[in-house]
């Protein structure tokens, strides 16, 4: 009788460390260090090539994405869909970027953390659904966007790694906008 128990106790204890290794999933810690740049890449024929570029300042789409929770993004980490995160083809896992919405002017920081949209066209960016929301985009699904590479302040980037929003921006002027939706359309969007 002895044995059995030493037995079953042995295995609740082998079951027990089993499940929390699966329950870890091997997830990379919510860290900026290191930055991965990483290889060029090709998806369904299309060749990227991710780059540091702090200049990057570009009009398109944004769309969300958010079902895929629990799932490791390409910089290892798990995917939080309420987390203020996105994925980007190119710009460096971790990186930050302000998305500015085109139809309200809202603006957010956002912390980017895996890689995506693979779609041609003008989407240039995927927000989680936290992300989404906090632009009032959500319900469109998609919606007309600048992003524009930043550096923000460690405050900002912290909150942001423990899944909290930065900071609140101010909105950007009709003026500004009606420009941007300008050049958006000059462009063919």
């Amino acid at each position: 009788m002895r044995g059995f128990r030493a037995t079953r106790i042995w295995s609740v204890a082998a079951a027990m460390l089993m499940l929390s290794a699966c329950g870890g999933g091997n997830f990379r810690p919510v860290s900026d260090m290191p930055v991965r740049i990483g290889q060029p890449y090709q998806i369904r024929g299309t060749t990227y090539v991710p780059a540091a570029d702090p200049r990057y300042d570009v009009l398109g789409y944004a769309s969300w994405y958010g079902n895929e929770s629990g799932n490791r993004t390409a910089n290892g980490e798990r995917f939080r869909p309420g987390w203020i995160t996105a994925a980007h083809t190119t710009l460096p896992l971790p990186s930050y970027v302000e998305v500015t919405a085109l139809d309200t002017g809202r603006r957010i920081i956002v912390r980017i953390n895996d890689r995506g949209p693979f779609v041609r066209g003008p989407r240039i960016i995927d927000l989680s659904r936290g992300a989404a929301e906090m632009l009032g985009m959500k319900a469109q699904g998609q919606a007309p966007v600048r992003v524009r590479a930043v550096e923000p302040p460690e405050k900002d980037r912290k909150r942001l790694r423990e899944g909290k929003p930065a900071r609140d921006l101010s909105p950007v002027g009709e003026r500004v906008l009606q420009n941007l939706r300008s050049q958006l359309s000059q462009a063919g969007f």
